[in-house]
C-alpha cells in the first residue's frame, strides 16, 4: 500500500491526508472521494494531532479517501469565539473545492464531517452554504455530511428514561448535563445562549431551515446525553425529506473516535466508508423516516 505523508496547506488552516493509491481498486485511479473533517474538543480544545483528527484522517486515507483536516480557531483563543470556527470551516471547504483537481478529488464525492463540537461547526457551516445565514459563502454544497456524536443545542431536552438510567449507571459517562452544555456554549458564544443563531446552535432548525441539506449520516454515542440533540436534528432532516442514516455505536461513551484502541472507533470508520461507497445513501436498516424520533440499530 502506498500512502503519502500528510502535509499542511491553506496557510496552515488544513492538513491534507492524501488517499492511499492502492487502498481499493476505486482509489487506485484518481479522482478519489474526499472528507473535509473537523475534530471535537468542546469548542475550546483539540488539535490536528489528537486521535480524533490524526487517527481518523489516516484511517480514511488508508481506505482511499483524501481527508482535509481543519485546524480551526478555538473559543479559548482571543479571536476564536463564534463565528471564528464556522468561518474557518467554510474557508477550508472552499479551499478544498477550489483545489480539488490538484488534490485528486472528485468534487461530486466530497463530504464534510465533524465530531462533537466539530460536528456543530460543520452543521452550521453547511446551513450557511445553503444560504440560511447572511455570511453564506462557498461554491458547492457537500455531497454528504457525517456527524459523529454531535452537540447541536445549547439547551437540549432531557434524555429519555432508558438513556437516563444508563447514564446513572455509568457516572463517568454522565458529563454533559444541562449546566455543562450551557457553559460550553456560553464560552463558545462569548455570552448568554439565549437568542443564539441557528448556525451556532443548529439543533434549533425547523424542517424549512434544512431544505436542500445534503444526505447525512449521524453516528451517536450509546451512553451519551448529547445523543439527544443528534437524534432531534436527524428527525428534523428526515421531516424535510433529507436522506438520513441515524445509528449509534453500541456500548460507547462520548468521543469514541478519539480512542482508536476501542473497536467502536474502527466500526464507525467502516460505517462511514460504506456510506461513501453507497454514494451517501443511507443503509436500509438505519434510514430515518419523518415519523422516527429515536435511533434504529
Amino acid at each position: 500500500m502506498t500512502q503519502l505523508a500528510p502535509y499542511g496547506a491553506a496557510d496552515g488552516l488544513v492538513r491534507v491526508y492524501p488517499a492511499s493509491a492502492a487502498a481499493t481498486d476505486a482509489a487506485a485511479t484518481r479522482p478519489t472521494p474526499g472528507l473535509v473533517w473537523a475534530h471535537g474538543g468542546g469548542f475550546v480544545a483539540g488539535d490536528l494531532d489528537m486521535p480524533e483528527a490524526d487517527w481518523v484522517a489516516r484511517t480514511f486515507a488508508a481506505r482511499g479517501v483524501t481527508v482535509v483536516s481543519i485546524d480551526y480557531r478555538l473559543a479559548g483563543e482571543s479571536d476564536g469565539r463564534y463565528p471564528a470556527g464556522s468561518d474557518d470551516v467554510l474557508a477550508a471547504w472552499s479551499w478544498t473545492i477550489d483545489h480539488a483537481e490538484e488534490l485528486g478529488l472528485d468534487p461530486a464525492r466530497v463530504a464534510i464531517g465533524g465530531a462533537s463540537a466539530g460536528a456543530n461547526l460543520v452543521t452550521g457551516a453547511v446551513l450557511r452554504l445553503l444560504g440560511r445565514a447572511p455570511a453564506a459563502t462557498g461554491p458547492t454544497r457537500p455531497a454528504g455530511v457525517f456527524l459523529a456524536y454531535p452537540t447541536l443545542l445549547a439547551v437540549q431536552p432531557a434524555p429519555g428514561a432508558e438513556l437516563r438510567a444508563a447514564l446513572d449507571a455509568n457516572p463517568t459517562a454522565d458529563r454533559f448535563g444541562p449546566d455543562a452544555v450551557r457553559g460550553m456554549y456560553e464560552q463558545y458564544l462569548g455570552g448568554p445562549v439565549d437568542g443564539a443563531s441557528l448556525t451556532a446552535a443548529p439543533g434549533l432548525a425547523e424542517p424549512s431551515d434544512v431544505v436542500g441539506f445534503p444526505p447525512t449520516l449521524v453516528v451517536n454515542g450509546d451512553v451519551d446525553e448529547l445523543r439527544v440533540s443528534g437524534e432531534l436534528f436527524a428527525a428534523t432532516l428526515a421531516s424535510a425529506g433529507v436522506p438520513v442514516e441515524l445509528t449509534l455505536e453500541p456500548g460507547t461513551e462520548h468521543g469514541h473516535l478519539n480512542r482508536p484502541h476501542e473497536p467502536a472507533a474502527s466500526a464507525t470508520v467502516d460505517r462511514v466508508a460504506a456510506w461513501i461507497d453507497r454514494g451517501f445513501e443511507p443503509a436500509a436498516s438505519d434510514a430515518l423516516v419523518a415519523s422516527d424520533l429515536t435511533t434504529t440499530t
